[in-house]
């Protein structure tokens, strides 16, 4: 027997296939509570370029107003090789590539809470799954653990 959540879920899935589809989607077809769209990441030392053998790992999770364009975050994370000396947001790259730091983080303690005015490019870039938070480490000074931000 079907419940009534689970074949809401199958037809929110059944939708998004279908969107995906037609080979592109516009900002009005993402995935959005109300006015804003919710991204994610999970950080690991295995999603750094190159990899590392870090027994770290953390999680992004971040809002969009769509409005006003500021973008809103949090990072936790625990078990680095030693504290964080830096961390930061990159783009635009896919999953595998490295680029330049969009947004610096200001604090490296976690939790790690914070938000940034974006511009128009930036926004099409993160909406593209363009962009990745990483910390760094004294052991690990390109970067400790990453993860590629995905709208949730």
């Amino acid at each position: 027997m079907i419940t009534f959540p689970t074949a809401i879920r199958i037809a929110f899935l059944s939708s998004a296939v279908a969107l995906a589809g037609c080979g592109s989607m516009s900002s009005s077809t993402m995935p959005m509570m109300g006015n804003t769209t919710n991204f994610g990441a999970s950080l690991t030392a295995s999603a750094e370029v190159p990899a590392n053998d870090s027994r770290g790992g953390g999680e992004f999770t971040a809002s969009l107003n769509n409005d006003t364009k500021l973008l809103t975050w949090r990072v936790t994370y625990q078990g680095l090789s030693g504290p964080a000396t830096a961390g930061h947001i990159h783009g635009p790259a896919m999953s595998g590539a490295n680029a330049g730091v969009v947004v610096p983080f200001a604090s490296t303690m976690s939790p790690i809470e914070g938000s940034a005015t974006l511009t128009a490019s930036q926004i099409f870039d993160l909406r593209a799954g363009l962009w990745y938070a990483n910390l760094h480490t004294a052991a690990n000074p390109g970067g400790e653990i990453r993860g590629q931000v995905l709208v949730k």
